[in-house]
């Protein structure tokens, strides 16, 4: 055991006028699971390259462990998986690679095929067995649940488990819940360290922000008080002054002025010490803005209907026949492993041409909102964005300022955004849109925790009619009111 010492921490970007780290000290066990938690932009991904050494910071990072990092760049994906392992691992003997694939239920002979010819979840798991084999190193692991199904994501949140020596960065509540013992917090002020769980984090940070309001509460009632009597001890002190002038005992109205400008200075001592108690309270606040979203009624009960559909790819049916209907008010939450069919569901029913057996009926005039797993396609600027798609531009930003994206970012290009950032952008376009029906294909992909908080009460309370697909099965749980398993 050992520890990673961060020491009077400070970076900025180059380009940046603002700093990410101010003076940050924190000390983490190397044979910590830590989960690694804070919104969009705070700067997750920057600390663990702080910790790689990829930028030049004031302050000292004092470490005698080495760092790997997740996802690990594969140079050459034509390899077979075995050589990739082998250069992710270089001691590791392959009989421990075939223990670490059993522990994550996949097939040992992935390790004879190209490592580009494994589903995005095989090669997450490949990759993290292999990474862990390097023994003495401290694991890194950036966002690993974005190509996982429900079971996977069980899976490898039982690996880790099992794992120490780790900060993992997740949004996934119930994943962080069953790996962690610490949470790294990356707060609006500062960065802080707490033993347990997400859900223990949770419960801890809440009672700490309810009590800071109602400190908040009582010296903002004992700063009123003190500013009235601080006002009228002023009033008096001035007429006992006035009093002087021709006065017949002079030395009696002085001793009595210098009483009454004593007392009030303790009054402004004591205003001022509440000023500054008041000040320390309540700078760890995430607020999540309610967002509004106006969907639109449709007239009959029925939106749409699936009747035996299976999408066709290559000729060959990618899975069993789906049937259900989708009716005004409902919303259903599409299950299944990865490969299985989910988002090509989604994409017939937005009219995508995709080949498929069966049907897929529509109610006539039915407005969709589509909002689709991929991001590759954002560019240009929001305005630009909002004017392509007819959305009210006002509207589109306010909804993204309440999702904590900065205004000094409204006129970047979209591409240069972070990934949480992309999604955000498709979900605010989303809720600008008036529909009938709402098809969200993997919404929380890179989006952080108080944000699906705040995305979860928006549809609680307006409850939009609704098809999805997400694998955070905290959301899944709040939101479904009816789930298809394919």
């Amino acid at each position: 055991m050992s520890v990673i010492k961060v020491e009077n921490l400070t970076f900025s970007y180059p380009s940046s006028y603002d700093n990410i780290f101010e003076n940050v000290n924190i000390q983490i066990d190397t044979d910590w699971k830590l989960g690694f938690i804070g919104r969009n932009g705070r700067g997750k991904t920057t600390f663990l390259n702080l910790l790689q050494g990829k930028y030049e910071y004031s302050g000292k990072i004092i470490s005698s462990v080495q760092f790997d990092y997740f996802p690990y760049p594969v140079p050459d994906k034509t390899l077979l998986t075995e050589d990739v392992l082998h250069e992710v691992c270089p001691t590791a003997e392959e009989w421990e690679l075939m223990r670490e694939l059993s522990y994550l239920d996949v097939n040992p002979e992935v390790l004879y095929r190209p490592f580009n010819t494994l589903s995005n979840g095989e090669q997450t798991k490949v990759l993290l067995a292999a990474l862990f084999l390097n023994e003495g190193h401290f694991l890194l692991i950036d966002e690993p649940t974005n190509h996982l199904d429900p079971t996977a994501r069980e899976l490898v949140s039982a690996y880790l488990r099992k794992k120490k020596s780790f900060i993992l960065v997740s949004h996934d509540r119930n994943f962080l819940d069953g790996c962690v013992d610490h949470i790294l917090s990356l707060n609006k002020c500062n960065i802080e360290v707490q033993s347990g769980n997400f859900s223990s984090f949770m419960v801890n940070f809440e009672r700490q922000q309810d009590f800071e309001r109602k400190q908040n509460a009582r010296l903002q009632t004992d700063i009123n008080r003190l500013k009235e009597t601080a006002k009228q001890t002023s009033v008096w002190a001035d007429r006992v002054e006035a009093s002087k002038i021709g006065a017949a005992d002079k030395g009696y109205v002085g001793h009595k002025s210098a009483k009454m400008m004593k007392r009030a200075k303790v009054v402004e001592a004591r205003l001022q010490n509440e000023l500054e108690q008041k000040f320390n309270l309540l700078k760890n606040t995430e607020i999540e803005s309610p967002l509004k979203i106006l969907p639109l009624e449709y007239r009959q009960e029925r939106l749409i209907a699936f009747s035996s559909v299976i999408p066709v790819y290559d000729g060959k049916q990618i899975c069993a026949p789906v049937t259900f209907e989708i009716n005004r008010g409902e919303r259903i939450a599409l299950e299944g492993k990865n490969g299985c069919g989910k988002s090509s569901l989604l994409k017939l029913l937005c009219g995508q041409k995709i080949d498929h057996s069966g049907t897929v009926s529509k109610g006539s005039n039915l407005v969709i909102s589509y909002l689709p797993q991929d991001t590759y396609n954002l560019h240009g600027t929001l305005t630009e964005l909002a004017q392509n798609s007819r959305i009210d531009e006002s509207l589109f930003k306010a909804i993204l300022h309440k999702m904590e994206i900065n205004k000094d970012q409204f006129d970047k290009d979209i591409s240069k955004f972070s990934d949480g950032q992309k999604k955000k952008t498709l979900i605010a376009k989303s809720l600008c849109e008036s529909a009938h029906l709402y098809v969200w294909d993997e919404p929380l992909n890179f989006i952080d925790i108080y944000s699906r908080i705040q995305i979860e009460n928006l549809l609680n309370e307006f409850q939009p009619t609704m098809i999805f697909v997400e694998h955070d099965k905290a959301f899944q749980d709040r939101i479904a009111t009816k789930i298809v398993r394919i």
